[in-house]
């Protein structure tokens, strides 16, 4: 394979674009079905690597980040044609587990914020497939509250030192760069004293541990840095200015959760946990098919999917082109949130006792609903919770008043935490 990547032409039309990936895919990428497709497991890197080499096949044909500006190694194209290629590679094994963070939120943060030598070397490397990024945002103590983050960045001789941690990171064992949050001026509001950086994982300073979750998945990590030492060219955007980058993140992530940005590639589920149920499936296997208050609980299911689906093409119509302001992305996210939940709730109400206990024969492999179950709250919680993401539209989109805030002005240093 050579690489075309530089020299793709945009006067190429959409449908030209299309044919040419359908060639290209059919030559060079392994083919998959699409309706029992091999999912990836993030918490294993074999997964990553696999990715990894994925990636740089893409990039090597010339297909690889198609709406990213051709400067920083993507092809500067319009979202049409990202969405043309994700019809042909529907049937051919993708990346996919680089969409979220990597795409989607991180290398998109820097684009929006990054400074000019960040973006032509972190998103570049992440589109020839060298490369994960990851975000390093919640704390231990933090929960949902993004702006009360405590680990502390102080810059001294010329460097700044990092001290403090950072839990719940997605994937970050499997990451090259992290985004990192930090507390850079305790002497005023919180909003207002933080800082962005771009932090390489394999830096001194950094400890990293595996997160362990009730259904024995391992993917998400808690880091702690002590005297973790930066340049001035690891901050992302400006100093004390961080919030800016953190909102702007939290827009793409959102974004990405519902699955709206025009910065993923592919399509289809990327594990077995984001697969759709198939309510029919387990209605016809437990004997319920004729059963009406199953057919009215999958109906109800099937029909919020696909006005999600629509949904997620509206709002994708309407931000570019001014109808919809760019928080209409919190929309997806929490419709997204709420239709994961029912599909789950109403798949293990169809399966029944199936869905907990092995009850062997035909219908022993019903406990993965069980299992899924466990962690069906997961799409509630990533980008901020529901909640704060209902506090978006009302305030930010509806215009209704702000929620009261006993800290808003407050020096940080002087807003009472834990038992004061």
């Amino acid at each position: 394979m050579t690489d075309t990547a530089i020299s793709t032409s945009t006067t190429e039309s959409v449908d030209e674009f299309a044919a040419r990936a359908r060639t290209w895919l059919a030559e060079n990428m392994p083919r998959v079905d699409p309706d029992n497709p091999p999912f990836s497991v993030r918490a294993e890197q074999e997964y990553w690597d696999r990715a990894k080499q994925l990636q740089k096949r893409l990039y090597e044909g010339g297909f690889a980040g198609i709406c990213f500006p051709r400067e920083y190694g993507g092809l500067g194209l319009d979202y049409a044609y990202q969405k043309a290629f994700d019809v042909e590679c529907r049937t051919y094994e993708m990346p996919l587990i680089l969409n979220v963070p990597t795409f989607t939120i991180c290398a998109a943060t820097l684009l929006d914020m990054g400074s000019e030598e960040q973006k032509r070397e972190r998103i570049s490397a992440a589109i020839r497939g060298d490369e994960i990024l990851v975000q390093l945002l919640s704390e231990p103590s933090g929960g949902s509250d993004l702006a009360g983050v405590i680990t502390r960045a102080d810059h001294k001789d010329g460097k700044w030192i990092v001290n403090g941690a950072k839990t719940w990171s997605t994937s970050a064992f499997a990451g090259d760069y992290g985004l990192l949050l930090a507390r850079t001026d305790w002497t005023v509001p919180k909003h207002e004293g933080l800082t962005m950086f771009l932090v390489p994982l394999d830096a001194p300073g950094i400890t990293m541990r595996r997160i362990k979750e009730v259904n024995g998945n391992e993917e998400f990590c808690e880091e702690f840095f002590d005297g973790l030492e930066l340049a001035d060219d690891a901050v992302v955007g400006e100093v004390n200015k961080g919030w800016e980058v953190a909102s702007r993140q939290l827009f793409h992530e959102r974004r990405a959760v519902g699955g709206g940005s025009e910065f993923a590639s592919g399509t289809g589920a990327e594990n077995a946990q984001e697969m759709p149920p198939d309510h029919v499936g387990l209605a016809e296997a437990t004997g319920q098919a004729d059963d009406p208050r199953i057919q009215d609980l999958a109906g109800r299911a099937l029909v919020r999917r696909l006005v999600k689906e629509q949904l997620i093409e509206h709002i994708a119509r309407s931000i570019p082109n001014g109808s919809l302001p760019p928080n209409a992305g919190t929309l997806i996210r929490l419709f997204h949130a709420e239709t994961t939940e029912l599909e789950v709730d109403t798949a293990l109400a169809i399966a029944g006792t199936a869905g907990v206990v092995d009850e062997g024969g035909d219908l022993s492999g019903l406990m993965e609903i069980g299992v899924r179950y466990l962690s069906r709250q997961t799409g509630s919680l990533g980008g901020g919770t529901s909640e704060m993401a209902r506090n978006v539209i009302s305030e930010r989109m509806m215009g209704f008043p702000r929620e009261p805030a006993a800290d808003r002005g407050v020096p940080f240093n002087q807003v009472k935490r834990g038992r004061q």
